[in-house]
């Protein structure tokens, strides 16, 4: 792209990126393509498992299942990565559905080149009421690999997840896949110092696990007074505001980081012109 710099629409703007690196990775590089600075400071991180008891039992009778519903790519990674681990071959999935969201279907692609349902909205909302659609799904078995969470409250996403599938009838497991945990804020006390002296245009949540983690690395609300909050899709930017955080930005399109990057783009466009007009 021969664009010049300057008329990119972040151009100069620091973004703070909180996302994990697997994901700020791609997420810096939307950051990057429209002229912003992504400043990385993954609040959380998400690795393997140290025990793998439950999903190991889960895997013994995969067979027994309907559908595997996969809410998220490290999910995807690890269910598989285990699979791999166990040499368990994917041709032992040819009983069950596998559903993913949005981009996420590339990844489970990838694994085992098949995916069978992609909620046109990409949120667990999106997979009840796609589930819901299933003709006798009421009798049918759900496997859903999800985080083990340390060190921060479990968000609610998962937990209605379940809830919510439950309601429909059929006999929904969760399994941990990966580990989700807090990182030690002592690593970042460059950022955190910059976000402290305004130095950061937009704070950007692609989760709520990232929201609760960096709440525990600031001090005070005012230490972040002065950057705009920006998350990706509005679950997450409700669970931020019942956390007391103030969002400005909300993306419409959350099934890619490039969505988010555009909202966030035109929401600062528009304070520019406001400014201008003032």
């Amino acid at each position: 792209m021969l664009t010049p710099s300057a008329q990119l629409p972040l151009y100069g703007r620091r973004i703070l990126v909180t996302a994990p690196r697997n994901y700020a990775a791609r997420f810096s590089e939307q950051i990057i393509q429209k002229g912003g600075l992504p400043i990385l400071m993954p609040t959380i991180e998400t690795c393997y498992l140290s025990n793998y008891a439950e999903l190991d039992i889960a895997l013994s009778q995969i067979d027994t299942f309907d559908w595997i519903v996969f809410t998220s790519r490290n999910g995807i990674s690890g269910f598989f990565q285990r699979m791999n681990d166990l040499d368990i071959p994917t041709s032992m999935l040819q009983n069950c559905r596998l559903c993913a969201l949005g981009k996420d279907s590339e990844s489970l692609l990838s694994f085992c080149g098949r995916v069978d349902l992609v909620p046109p909205e990409s949120s667990p909302v999106g997979i009840v009421a796609e589930l819901a659609k299933i003709p006798k799904i009421n009798q049918q078995k759900l496997l859903i690999p999800a985080p083990e969470v340390v060190g921060i409250v479990e968000p609610n996403v998962i937990p209605n997840l379940i809830s919510e599938l439950q309601k429909l009838g059929p006999q929904a497991i969760r399994v941990p896949a990966y580990l989700t945990k807090i990182l030690d804020k002592s690593i970042y006390e460059v950022e955190l110092n910059l976000i402290r002296q305004g130095m950061i245009d937009v704070i950007a949540f692609s989760s709520t696990a990232e929201v609760e983690s960096f709440l525990k690395m600031v001090n005070f609300p005012s230490d972040y007074e002065h950057s705009i909050i920006a998350c990706f899709g509005p679950y997450t930017t409700a669970n931020a505001q019942k956390l007391g955080v103030n969002v400005s930005v909300v993306s419409k399109d959350f099934s890619s980081f490039e969505g988010f990057v555009e909202a966030i783009g035109e929401f600062l466009l528009l304070m520019s012109k406001e400014k201008a007009c003032s």
